[in-house]
C-alpha cells in the first residue's frame, strides 16, 4: 500500500508521450526529464504505435510550424498530452540552411555521417570563412488537438572543418561549442544537456508544466 508522500506524488506526476521516431532525441529528453525537480516528476515515453500512426509532414519552412503542426496532428491518437520539438541547426554562411530541414539535408533516409558530409561540402563551395552557426529547439505539448505549450530555444556555436568526438547524434560532432572549446560530441550528454537548445528549451516547459493547472 502506498504512503501518502508516495500516493501524492504518483498523482502530480505529468505523463507525456514523444511523438518521434529518433531514438537520440528520446534519449535526451528522457535524461531531461529525470533531472527536473519541484512538485511534479516529469515522466516521458514515446507515443505507441508511433510508426504505425499516419505520419505528419515536416515540410513546413520553420521549426515552430513543424513542430506545433507534429504536436497537434499526433495529439489526436492519445488521450495523454504529446509533445513534439523540431530541432536543427542553422548556418549563417548558408543563409540558414540546413534549418527546418536538417533532418532531410542529405535526403530522407540519409545517415548522420551523410547529413554531416553534406554539411561541410556545402561549406567548402560557399568559399565564405564565416563559421557562426546556432542549434534551434522549438517544444509544442498539445492534447486531443489543442495546444497548450510552446517554448524554445537556442545555443550559439560554430562549424568545425572536420568531424569531431563520438558521442551525441547529428550534426553534434562538427558543432564546436565556443565557451569549452569542443564538439557537441566531445562532451558528456549531461554537460551537453546543460547548455543545449534542447536542455534549454525542455527546461522552460518544465518549469511551466510545474506550477501549470492545465495538466
Amino acid at each position: 500500500m502506498l504512503g501518502r508522500k508516495e500516493s501524492s506524488a504518483l498523482d502530480t506526476a505529468i505523463h507525456l508521450f514523444l511523438a518521434s521516431s529518433n531514438q537520440g532525441k528520446l534519449d535526451e529528453f528522457r535524461a531531461l526529464a529525470a533531472t527536473v525537480g519541484g512538485v511534479r516528476s516529469v515522466s516521458l515515453e514515446p507515443l505507441p504505435r508511433f510508426s504505425e500512426l499516419p505520419p505528419f509532414d515536416e515540410s513546413a519552412p520553420t521549426f515552430a510550424e513543424n513542430a506545433a503542426g507534429k504536436a497537434l496532428h499526433y495529439s489526436r491518437f492519445s488521450d495523454r498530452p504529446v509533445m513534439a520539438d523540431d530541432s536543427g541547426l542553422v548556418v549563417d554562411a548558408l543563409g540558414g540552411a540546413p534549418g527546418a530541414l536538417s533532418a532531410r539535408y542529405a535526403g530522407p533516409n540519409a545517415s548522420s555521417d551523410d547529413k554531416v558530409a553534406q554539411l561541410l561540402a556545402e561549406m567548402r563551395a560557399s568559399g565564405s570563412r564565416d563559421r557562426r552557426a546556432r542549434f534551434v529547439c522549438v517544444i509544442v505539448v498539445a492534447q486531443r488537438g489543442r495546444a497548450i505549450a510552446v517554448f524554445s530555444d537556442a545555443v550559439e556555436g560554430e562549424i568545425m572543418e572536420s568531424p569531431r568526438g563520438a558521442a551525441g547524434f547529428g550534426y553534434d560532432p562538427v558543432f564546436r561549442f565556443g565557451p569549452v572549446g569542443k564538439s557537441f560530441a566531445q562532451i558528456s550528454a549531461d554537460e551537453k544537456n546543460h547548455v543545449s537548445h534542447r536542455g534549454k528549451a525542455f527546461r522552460k516547459l518544465a518549469d511551466f508544466l510545474a506550477s501549470s493547472p492545465v495538466l
